[in-house]
């Protein structure tokens, strides 16, 4: 009877790890040689392989992982040209010419034409090589003294030319005889166009100054005239460069370079002109 017992113990443990199929610590384990898999481990390993749940002793929490994040752009801004550096041009201003040089004595210079849109300044057509006076720049120019005048200066309303209008958009008037320019400090009309007898001085005869005056515009320095003594000069232009050859205190540019400027500029843009050594440019 004792025999008997102890085989029927000996029967339903091995029963007991047949039906278990795990051993301690969690880990799984193949079930015992000669036995069928206890169904329910079978099924749930199926089931995690395919991915429809987890399997919690081996299936392990992917590592989460950091969203690049991507720099901001830097903030690109305009580059600084000379026209905006001006700081006194009227608001209404949409056009202006900047004429500089590397300092006050030298009557070589360059031009260069901005205009205004979205209200930043950019450029209309690329840097033109200019002439200034014989003796360059100057802050307080007199009559005869050669210098170009420093400062911020308007457009005369005409245009003239010993030559047919280019195509202006001002009034343009072609020169004929008599046609002077007057500079003679002891006149009434002093610094101004004139039509008839000479006016005496050192006044211009406009239609024989060829190449000079075969186009030019009127650059507004001491119009109207201030009066002084010595007197503040006159017949300050924009006109065509003889080669080689500096002026008596306007500002020269070759031909096709004067009458691409004559075209572009608009009255109705209220244009200026500033003239100074480029250091000096931000004072106006």
């Amino acid at each position: 009877m004792y025999a008997l017992r102890r085989s029927a113990v000996a029967l339903l443990a091995t029963f007991a790890l047949a039906a278990c199929g795990t051993v301690p610590g969690g880990g799984e384990t193949d079930a015992a040689p000669g036995t069928s898999p206890n169904p329910t481990a079978s099924a749930r390993d199926q089931l995690a392989r395919r991915g429809d749940v987890p399997l919690p002793d081996r299936a392990t929490r992917p590592t989460p992982t950091k969203t690049a994040t991507a720099s901001p752009k830097p903030k690109t801004t305009t580059p600084a040209n000379d026209a905006s550096r001006l700081r006194t041009l009227p608001s209404t201003t949409t056009q202006v010419i900047v004429v500089k040089a590397s300092g006050y004595g030298t009557s070589n210079g360059t031009l260069q034409a901005f205009s205004k849109r979205n209200g930043a300044w950019t450029p209309a057509f690329g840097s033109m090589t200019a002439k200034l006076g014989t003796k360059g720049f100057k802050d307080s120019k007199i009559e005869g003294d050669l210098t170009t005048p420093t400062g911020v200066y308007g457009i005369g309303g005409t245009m003239y030319g010993i030559a047919g209008n280019p195509g202006v958009k001002y009034g343009y008037h072609k020169l004929v005889a008599n046609d002077w320019w007057n500079e003679n400090p002891a006149t009434d009309g002093y610094n101004s166009f004139f039509h008839g007898a000479d006016p005496g001085g050192a006044s211009e005869a406009l239609w024989e100054t060829d190449p000079q005056y075969r186009y030019f515009a009127v650059i507004n320095y001491n119009i109207p005239v201030r009066k002084a003594d010595p007197p503040r000069g006159s017949g300050i232009f924009l006109h065509v460069m003889v080669p080689g050859r500096s002026t008596a205190g306007c500002v020269a540019l070759a031909e096709s370079d004067l009458v691409k400027v004559l075209r572009w500029l608009d009255p109705a843009a209220k244009p200026r002109i500033v003239m100074a050594p480029a250091s000096e440019l931000d004072r106006y």
